[in-house]
């Protein structure tokens, strides 16, 4: 449990008895078992959680043949609890049928059929679903606000891009744009993605994700660099996120050989564990053996959010390689703690590196760019109290603002009859 919010979220005192009731309804959430799994939509909803009443549920796919999956692959669907109460909040977990040999084709409409009978008997708790993730989450979710007669409200995450590729889900999300009362986009491109798939320009609203300052703040560089078994006199890349390969830690890897021959002082961070989607992490250990970077690459695992400003002052440049993103928080969270990021031009990215000042877009799968960024962000001099004040003007209290007025105006226009 993240006991930083847990403390903030005490100390905040009760909730008032407002509307409208929300129902967060999310297939990637934490939990005991999986405690750095979907940690931004937590972030997001607790924070709305503070000033409207909500509860969780999380429904996971099982199947007979999981724990034998897990045999060979120890992180695959670990088992979630069925009930967890996280810094005051109920979150459930439902299970539902989701064969891995045949595939997740069919996981909306068995995610809907598995969450039914609990939000069926708990129906009088809720007014409005809101979902997270085009597909499958959010046309279960849309399918389950037809069946109890509850508006629902989908964020779109950046999944959605490459599940608009395959015909099948296409068809799905565009039911799922068609059938949700609003649609939050992280990001500029996934507004205009929604547009396409035939939503409506009126119930589109482009919400990115924020930072808390009091929590990314830059902490003393050469305390935290001892933290971290680093010379003082380092220079340091940092990446933060999910084993997994499409946050491409490797394509970092393969650039360093040829940065550390320039930069011989250069060490490289990676923060985080594995993810919903996989884990990348022994594939990411064997490039680092045969590239002989043992000595300047450093796994530091999952660290909690409120322990992430540590390695982060500790760096000199953020940099994630990734091949998609909706709208990366730990972009701001990097940015709030003084360091300019290197990025791939992929999702939202240029929409959070807005400016030239505060680091660099290079084009995806160019190694040769991404090394040549590398090496100009390890030169420049950043000015980071311009890069901290970005950050610091992308708070969580704005755009949580902005979640509530929408929520009470949806519930309102649902609960007054039309004329």
């Amino acid at each position: 449990m993240d006991t930083h919010l847990a403390a903030v979220l005490v100390n905040s005192g009760p909730r008032p008895p407002t509307r409208p009731r929300l129902l967060v309804f999310s297939s990637l959430f934490p939990h005991a078992a999986q405690p750095g799994s979907g940690l931004f939509v937590r972030e997001r909803m607790f924070r709305v959680g503070r000033i409207l009443p909500l509860w969780v549920v999380s429904p996971r796919p099982a199947s007979p043949l999981d724990s034998l999956v897990r045999c060979r692959h120890p992180h695959y669907r670990p088992p979630a609890p069925d009930t967890e109460i996280q810094a005051g909040f109920t979150v459930r977990f439902p299970r539902f049928p989701s064969l891995p040999i045949l595939g997740r084709g069919a996981d909306g409409i068995m995610m809907a059929l598995g969450a039914l009978p609990l939000l069926y008997r708990r129906r009088e708790t809720f007014d409005v679903i809101d979902a997270h993730f085009g597909y499958p989450d959010g046309y279960a979710a849309t399918r389950l606000g037809r069946w109890l007669g509850k508006p629902v409200t989908v964020t779109l995450r950046g999944t959605e891009v490459p599940h608009a590729r395959d015909p099948t889900k296409r068809q799905r999300l565009i039911r799922t744009c068609t059938d949700a009362a609003h649609l939050f986009a992280v990001s500029g491109s996934l507004a205009r993605l929604a547009a396409e798939l035939g939503a409506a320009a009126e119930k589109i609203q482009v919400v990115g994700n924020g930072v808390d300052p009091e929590r990314f703040r830059p902490l003393e560089r050469a305390a935290m660099r001892a933290r971290f078994g680093l010379p003082v006199d380092a220079q340091v890349l940092i990446s933060v996120g999910g084993l997994v390969e499409r946050k491409g830690f490797h394509r970092v890897i393969e650039v360093l050989p040829e940065l550390v021959r320039d930069h011989p002082r250069l060490h490289y961070l990676i923060v985080g564990g594995a993810g919903a989607e996989g884990d990348f992490a022994a594939t990411l250990h064997e490039r680092v053996a045969t590239r002989n970077l043992g000595a300047r690459v450093h796994f530091l695992g999952h660290l909690p959010p409120e322990r992430l400003a540590e390695p982060l002052s500790a760096a000199d440049v953020f940099v994630l390689a990734s091949s998609n993103e909706g709208w990366a928080n730990c972009f701001l969270e990097a940015m709030a703690c003084g360091l300019p990021v290197v990025t791939t031009d992929v999702g939202g990215n240029r929409e959070v590196v807005s400016d030239a000042i505060l680091g660099t877009i290079v084009p995806f799968g160019d190694p040769r760019a991404l090394a040549d960024a590398l090496t100009a962000a390890l030169r420049r001099r950043w000015d980071s109290s311009a890069i901290r004040a970005h950050a610091q003007a992308n708070t969580w209290d704005q755009r949580v603002a902005t979640l509530v007025q929408t929520f009470r105006r949806i519930n309102t226009a649902t609960r007054t009859p039309a004329r």
